[in-house]
């Protein structure tokens, strides 16, 4: 398929070298064009802009940064919206709030084009490895059509529904479940080590009993390492999607009083100057808050 990808950060220099190693049609935009020109070699096409991009695209994949990023990639008088042709999908893999993905469902229909979503679970090592876990929404013949673009990128796609803006819900849901976790991590890692007990081998503990689980095992060791740099998802990014999971959350009436507490936390650590670090560095707050070093 001809595929236009566009957005080149951690996650989606990843996701872009699979599709070109699956033997799709790459078109690459980036703000930052030296991310897209190191692809060429690989046998991928250097748009100029988004419009550029997706002029003659099956599929115009976005995955970028936040709503304002993935606004001016599809809205403004150089985005995808203008040139992507007459039934053709946008596949918006970034994560957005719920209000700017029904937005862009609309407009994609006044265009006569098609608009899916597909945000993914997984940190950079796992979209490297093609092992992202992809939650789909829209019309499911649409993500039907788009499945060999979805499955060279991640290990399984799960659909969610019939509207896109399902899949950002379980998105941001989902972030705000990681961010729990890696808060009452960090919290009890610093209990455990006031008490003087080794850290590593209080999450080999947990993560070999309780709490066998991807994220338990990931995070537990980034905090019992204190592997906050180079990050993997900056913390400040994760404020975003936990401040988007609220928003979402008040326009149907929904309390996530957790989610409050764990965003007040992010707004601490980057106050403290952590914004650089993993998301994850709300267990050095923690570690802080209790002490330690």
């Amino acid at each position: 398929m001809k595929v236009a990808f566009l957005g080149l950060g951690n996650m989606g220099e990843h996701m872009a070298a699979n599709l070109l190693k699956a033997g799709h049609e790459v078109t690459l935009w980036n703000r930052t064009i030296s991310r897209a020109e190191r692809f060429r070699s690989e046998g991928a096409r250097v748009a100029s802009s988004p419009a550029d991009a997706a002029r003659n695209a099956d599929v115009a994949i976005t995955m970028l940064a936040d709503d304002h990023a993935v606004s001016f990639a599809v809205e403004s008088t150089d985005g995808l919206l203008q040139t992507l042709p007459k039934g053709a999908v946008h596949i918006s893999c970034s994560t957005i709030s719920v209000a700017l993905s029904q937005r862009l469902a609309q407009e994609h229909a006044q265009h006569d084009q098609q608009y899916i979503t597909a945000p993914v679970f997984g940190r950079p090592e796992a979209a490297a490895a093609a092992k992202l876990f992809i939650v789909a929404a829209g019309k499911q013949d649409i993500v039907e059509r788009c499945k060999p673009v979805l499955d060279p990128m991640g290990q399984r796609v799960f659909y969610m529904g019939d509207k896109p803006e399902m899949a950002n819900v379980v998105k941001l849901s989902g972030n705000f479940l990681i961010g729990a976790v890696v808060e009452s991590l960090g919290e009890a890692i610093a209990l455990a080590r006031k008490y003087g007990i080794d850290p590593h081998q209080y999450v080999e503990l947990l993560t070999s009993s309780l709490f066998a689980a991807p994220v338990y095992k990931t995070y537990g060791g980034i905090i019992a390492d204190q592997r906050y740099s180079p990050a993997g998802f900056k913390l400040r990014l994760g404020l975003k999607d936990v401040k988007l999971v609220i928003a979402a959350a008040e326009a149907v009436d929904t309390p996530l009083p957790i989610a409050s507490i764990v965003r007040d936390h992010m707004l601490t650590a980057i106050g403290r100057g952590m914004e650089d670090l993993d998301w994850s560095a709300t267990a050095k707050l923690a570690a802080e808050n209790a002490g330690l070093k």
